[in-house]
């Protein structure tokens, strides 16, 4: 056993560089873990900056002074933060509060069209199976109504301490993106001063992982809004909920529409019954996540390593599972890191014995 052991040791860790890294990733997933929820708005400022540092970038590019362009790229920032908080977020909660007080008519109708498939499908459910299932969503819409109603005066804390981040992620986004040198020197000079394997790691992590945000928030704000403009032509109740729904739901891929079509076909047959309007609903909706997975994610995914689907899944779950939303969102450049490290990773194969040699022929 502890020859097993001392030979993959030799063989993955011989390097002294691969022995740093490890400790390095150990040590800073343990600290996230621990101290992720307190650090909260550190970790999100610094995601943020991330993103934003491409566009800063481009257009330092194009010629535009470094203090320029962080000015105008943080302004920008800080105008959809304003927009999203004092514009989108109080309609989606407007429509959300609406939705669960429709709850009940929206349940008995469901009733009425449950229990018509037991009679008309016979052989494939049974009256049984549809009442348990309409006992969960009566269930489930209980749960989402006490919450909504029980959001009030001891809610306080927790919209000051929301107040207080609003105030502080913008802050730090801001000397994030100012000092982003004077930082990344300083972390610089804790790590050894040869570090090719650390930099081959790096400059991979950030091809990958900054196309990869900045791609997806994108796609998140050009699907969001195709969404809310087709619903709101089309006439769509909750057309902003279902809208951001749809946007957030390309987070997750192959998981997230399949998820978010239930809730828009489910409104829109509530909104207009079986007929032609529902249709187009449906047709639009489709032909949206059609042009999304076909025309926009390779254009703006086009410099990312594929991962396998089965590898997007299981990522997916692992890190969801760890840090919730925010691992779900950050599930594929997890996995684009670690498959990364694993390139990169030095292994030292041992030596091939020299073959045995052969006797000379006595013919």
């Amino acid at each position: 056993m502890f020859r097993i052991l001392r030979g993959l040791a030799h063989k993955y860790f011989s390097d002294e560089e691969a022995v740093i890294l490890f400790l390095i990733l150990i040590v800073g997933t343990a600290f996230i873990i621990w101290f992720g929820a307190m650090l909260a708005p550190a970790i999100a400022s610094l995601i943020v900056a991330f993103i934003l540092q491409g566009l800063v970038t481009r257009l330092n590019s194009l010629g535009l002074p470094e203090g320029f362009a962080i000015l105008g790229v943080f302004l920008v920032f800080l105008g959809v933060l304003v927009g999203f908080i004092f514009g989108l977020l109080p309609l989606v909660w407007t429509q959300v509060s609406t939705l669960a007080g429709e709850a009940p008519r929206i349940i008995g109708e469901l009733q009425s069209y449950l229990e018509l498939l037991p009679d008309e499908y016979p052989h494939l459910i049974s009256a049984q199976a549809v009442e348990s299932l309409y006992q969960q969503v009566n269930t489930e819409v209980g749960h989402m109504t006490q919450w909504l109603v029980s959001f009030s005066l001891s809610s306080i804390p927790d919209l000051v301490a929301l107040l207080i981040y609003m105030v502080l992620v913008p802050i730090l986004v801001f000397f994030f993106l100012k000092d982003r040198e004077v930082l990344l020197g300083a972390i610089s000079r804790l790590l050894p001063p040869q570090r090719p394997m650390m930099l081959q790691i790096w400059h991979e992590v950030n091809l990958q992982c900054a196309n990869y945000v900045r791609g997806k928030a994108l796609e998140i704000l050009i699907v969001g809004g195709a969404t809310y403009v087709a619903f709101k032509l089309l006439g769509v109740p909750y057309a902003a909920l279902l809208s951001l729904l749809v946007g957030l739901s390309v987070v997750i891929p192959y998981i997230g529409a399949a998820v978010v079509t239930i809730p828009v076909a489910v409104i829109a047959l509530f909104a207009f019954g079986w007929g032609s309007h529902f249709i187009w609903v449906m047709v639009i909706y489709g032909t949206i996540q059609a042009l999304d997975g076909n025309v926009l994610v390779p254009v703006l995914f086009s410099e990312v390593n594929n991962l396998h689907p089965v590898v997007i899944i299981i990522s997916v779950l692992f890190f969801g599972g760890i840090w919730g939303l925010w691992g779900v969102f950050f599930a594929i450049p997890l996995a684009t890191m670690l498959k990364a490290v694993v390139s990169a990773w030095p292994v030292k194969n041992e030596p091939a014995s020299p073959a045995a040699p052969t006797a000379p022929d006595q013919t």
